[in-house]
């Protein structure tokens, strides 16, 4: 344990002094080859500080040092272990607006609509995580008289984790938060665009944890990513990212035969039939679509099914609604709507942009206002956009394209709603919005997707089980369900009495 750290509340310093550093093994560490990339500020595209260039050789370190600690963790009964995790969640609270804000920074995620909202989950997942250590226990199966027959859970040893930008801190918390509780150490390999403020979490719960047990990299994913997937002494990997990587992932996790859970992305569906309650559909929507996120989220409500007899009015409110956020500096109190994470990422937001301009009679409502001011003119900023008129097979309505763009469809009966809302390779997320109960329950049943919610549009929180069908990934997340079925091992114990 090392001495407390004091919470900085400047995003700037704190970028610069965690500049070129993994944390292995409880310490600070230079990558093996010295090598550093550049994080750049989304915002304004100014470089804020190096991130450690991750190698094999890094992996390695890493994971031996995870190795070497893992034994002394499960060692520890599994309530004393939450207890810990939940201590760790007492000192992220008091780190909250320090996380919050770095985040902003390299994200470009605005601070008070998105940012700090996550800082304060991340702390969450610790506190409901670390009161669950009493639930790793078996079952006692009355096979025979003659023999005691219980089962056990047990860890599964080292667990790596590869994490993406839009969420970073917050998916991070949902992967390492149940794999430590349940006896594992973790390495994690961060988002190269967004590794300080992971990197800091690490360092802020490296002030309980036993050192070793909680390790972390930066990175692209050939040179860390794929080490940490093959290395031989990981034997759980759990990732969140692009349906291309997973299907590596997969593909490298079966030659090992270890287990994995992936989250791939979606294309969720938001059904509005004609009895809801318009002015409640249309705020779901705004936060459906994670506007605030600029879009960038998996479960982004970016096909809206509108009845005929609402859908001009919904499509007037929902841009009034969004023509009054503000977009700008992610770090003024002031601001609504951030920036996009990458050059890359905006360039392929703008690509479906130029695809529903050249596409003949389909309509496209810009939002807000870009930002003004010269300090902001290198950011990359994206109106959101409202599309209507879209042709079913338009690949706007049917590939995720992870920015501000939704497309709103009409509809007349339910079961075309139904048809067009589950004619996807995804299935990750699904809302439906009405005031009937019968219609409420057959959507519930029949929508095919992991995470259907009636009437509300809110983010994935700790306890709520969480996870995609079809390409949208394998397994669940954010309950208890996962740390018993993705973090241990379950092993049968027969004693003989005769």
């Amino acid at each position: 344990m090392t001495d407390r750290l004091s919470p900085t509340l400047d995003p700037f310093q704190l970028a610069e002094e965690l500049s070129g550093k993994h944390l292995i093994g409880g310490n600070l560490v230079l990558s093996a080859s010295g090598r550093t990339f550049d994080v750049t500020n989304p915002a304004t595209g100014k470089v804020i500080g190096q991130a450690a260039y991750g190698e094999a050789a890094d992996v390695d370190a890493a994971v031996a040092a995870a190795k070497a600690a893992q034994a002394e963790w499960a060692g520890l009964s599994a309530r004393q272990r939450g207890k810990l995790v939940a201590e760790c969640a007492t000192l992220l609270t008091q780190h909250a607006e320090e996380l919050g804000r770095l985040v902003a920074l390299e994200t470009g995620k605005a601070l008070r609509t998105e940012s700090r909202v996550e800082a304060g989950v991340l702390a969450d997942a610790f506190v409901f995580y670390g009161g669950l250590g009493s639930e790793l226990k078996g079952e006692s199966v009355p096979h025979s008289p003659d023999m005691m027959t219980v089962t056990l859970r047990e860890p599964i040893g080292v667990v790596g984790a590869i994490i993406p930008w839009n969420v970073p801190m917050m998916l991070m918390a949902l992967k390492i938060a149940p794999a430590l509780v349940a006896g594992n150490a973790v390495v994690v390999k961060t988002a190269e665009e967004a590794p300080f403020a992971c990197l800091r979490t690490c360092q802020i719960m490296n002030q309980v944890l036993p050192p070793g047990v909680f390790n972390i990299l930066s990175g692209y994913g050939p040179e860390c990513g794929a080490p940490l997937v093959a290395h031989p002494d990981v034997g759980k990997i759990t990732f969140t990212g692009s349906v291309e990587t997973g299907r590596i992932i997969y593909q490298t996790a079966a030659h090992k035969l270890i287990p994995v859970t992936l989250e791939l992305g979606g294309k969720s569906p938001m059904i509005v039939m004609g009895d809801a309650d318009l002015d409640r559909a249309v705020a779901g929507a705004v936060a459906g679509m994670r506007f605030t996120r600029q879009g960038q989220s998996c479960t982004a409500a970016s096909r809206m099914y509108v009845h005929e007899d609402v859908h001009d009015a919904f499509v007037e409110r929902l841009k009034a609604k969004v023509d009054a956020m503000t977009i700008g500096d992610p770090l003024d109190e002031a601001t609504d709507i951030g920036a996009i994470i990458s050059p890359q990422q905006f360039e392929r937001v703008q690509g479906y942009l130029r695809i529903g301009q050249e596409t003949p009679g389909m309509k496209m409502l810009r939002c807000a206002s870009m930002p003004a001011g010269t300090e902001l003119a290198d950011g990359l900023f994206v109106q959101p956009v409202i599309c209507t008129d879209v042709p079913a097979d338009s690949p706007l309505g049917r590939e995720e394209i992870f920015g501000p763009v939704t497309c709103v469809f009409k509809f007349r009966e339910f079961e075309d709603a139904m048809a067009a809302a589950n004619d996807s390779e995804y299935g990750l997320a699904a809302s439906i919005w009405t005031r009937d109960l019968s219609t409420a329950m057959q959507a519930g049943k029949r929508l095919e997707a992991g995470f259907v919610q009636v009437n509300q549009n809110i983010v994935v929180l700790p306890g709520l089980s969480y996870g995609g069908t079809k390409h949208s990934g394998i397994g669940r997340e954010a309950s208890l369900e996962a740390m018993l079925d993705h973090f241990t091992h379950k092993k049968t114990l027969i004693i003989n009495m005769t």
